[in-house]
């Protein structure tokens, strides 16, 4: 099997300047980060300019795969529009390859018909502002019932039918894969893969959220072991990137070694 290529969501630790997260990120032998723009008082929130990261990604010599994110996407109109703007132009000037790309997640635009309507309405007005920049449109369905896009399925549809396979890829979220409870994987059209674990025995599939989303070990309830081995070997090659929103993983003092054990827990051999 392919070894696993890591990579590091500023959410691993978002308290960290981002001096100090590409940092932490060299320390664990990762070369691939994603950076945010929700993270408040650090970059990219706090107006950091493009050009300080790009600087400061090539000093330690890192990839910057993607910047988290787009909100609301498949909601498109002017506002959206100018927001795609601004963080493909920040995408681009950062070093950024993807911008990925989040549904809205409030419960509308859900119905069968206007769901998919609003998704190749954003598709197709996000296509063109992309290719100009060279930059990769990564689109996450997320697996909570009140998501508008929940399945990879319709994402894999509508990008095959517009033909911008080389514009759009996939985000396979181990979370949001296992709360969706959808089967199929697309390892071709897959161009990143988010991992992270719920280990709390008490909380079922439907009451999952962010805040139990810790880093992935043995009590992991998910199967990331077993989703990131089947991504493998149907010939995913691109970076798995831990992306934990717990807080319990935000306040520990040594998060370079909670990640080292992760990442050792699902490098091991079966």
């Amino acid at each position: 099997m392919t070894s696993i290529r890591f990579a590091l969501n500023h959410m691993a630790a978002p308290s960290l300047a981002i001096e100090d997260f590409f940092a932490l990120s060299r320390s664990l032998g990762i070369d691939a980060v994603e950076i945010r723009n929700d993270l408040s008082g650090n970059a990219i929130f706090d107006g950091t300019k493009p050009e300080v990261i790009r600087q400061a990604a090539a000093r330690h010599g890192l990839t910057i795969i993607s910047i988290n994110a787009l909100q609301r996407f498949n909601e498109w109109n002017a506002t959206r529009a100018a927001e795609a703007q601004e963080l493909i132009d920040y995408a681009g000037a950062s070093g950024a390859k993807a911008l990925v790309l989040v549904p809205k997640n409030d419960g509308t635009g859900c119905a069968d018909g206007e769901r998919q309507a609003n998704l190749r309405q954003s598709l197709a007005a996000l296509k063109p502002m992309l290719e100009r920049a060279g930059i990769i449109g990564l689109v996450e369905p997320l697996g909570f019932e009140i998501c508008s896009l929940r399945s990879k399925t319709e994402a894999a549809e509508a990008i095959r039918e517009l033909g911008a396979e080389s514009t759009f890829k996939l985000v396979h979220d181990t979370f949001h894969h296992h709360l969706a409870g959808e089967a199929a994987t697309f390892p071709d059209l897959t161009g990143l893969v988010h991992i992270s674990g719920v280990d709390d025995p008490a909380v079922s599939i439907a009451d999952m959220r962010d805040s139990h989303r810790v880093l992935v070990d043995a009590d992991d309830l998910l199967d990331n072991a077993g989703q990131v081995r089947a991504l493998l070997q149907a010939g995913y090659n691109g970076p798995f990137s831990f992306e934990p929103f717990a807080a319990e993983v935000h306040a520990l003092k040594d998060p370079a070694a909670a990640l080292r054990a992760s990442m050792d827990y699902l490098s091991a051999p079966v």
